[in-house]
């Protein structure tokens, strides 16, 4: 069951895939009430999942083109069932693919997203250089959890050692991102559930 929450697979998969979107859902508001979500721009979430943030964004953003990406070919599917009508129409694209080479330009997105999924990323600091790669000057990378590293958060301390989650405190969060080549860090955080957006802005090319 554990392994599902990595890497979704078959009915089991597809089951977690709808629980997640709702589970999700909250805290996915509560990230993007700290974040600047562009209309009319290009948006990538990163492991995306069930879809619903690819949805929600799609909304928030207007006329916005926005990308969802994950390794999971069940996700792709529950993913693309959950926005078929957007996908219709062109507003979204579902791909499969890997965040340690997304199949993207340099310099595509206005803001990349990445929802309850970085603890799972295979190297996750060079795999945040990767997400710098393909965000436009000026344009951000959001982490939004449900979980940090403290020694009083239930899930630090008996979940993430069992699913392998790399787990970081709020300052470290922001050292990924200024380490990544983001000139800018701010990190929120819900200290009572242990809810953190960190926000990564790219305002100039890195040397």
């Amino acid at each position: 069951m554990t392994n599902q929450y990595r890497k979704p697979i078959g009915w089991l998969g597809s089951w977690t895939l709808r629980k997640m979107n709702k589970h999700h859902s909250q805290l996915t508001d509560w990230g993007f009430s700290h974040l600047s979500i562009p209309r009319g721009g290009a948006i990538l979430d990163i492991g995306c999942g069930g879809g619903r943030t690819v949805a929600k964004l799609a909304i928030v953003s207007g006329t916005g083109l926005v990308y969802g990406l994950d390794h999971s070919e069940e996700s792709v599917r529950v993913a693309s069932k959950t926005n078929s009508d957007l996908i219709r129409t062109g507003r979204v694209e579902i791909l499969q693919g890997s965040v340690s080479q997304l199949p993207y330009e340099d310099n595509s997105f206005d803001l990349v997203t990445a929802v309850e999924t970085h603890f799972f990323w295979p190297d996750l600091p060079s795999d945040v250089r990767e997400v710098w790669r393909v965000v436009k000057p000026g344009g951000s990378f959001a982490i939004i959890a449900e979980a940090y590293k403290d020694a009083k958060s239930k899930i630090a301390r008996k979940y993430a050692p069992k699913l392998g989650m790399t787990m970081l405190t709020p300052d470290e969060h922001r050292e990924l991102l200024l380490n990544a080549g983001f000139a800018e860090a701010q990190i929120s955080t819900d200290t009572q559930k242990f809810w953190i957006c960190a926000v990564g802005r790219k305002t100039r090319r890195k040397s």
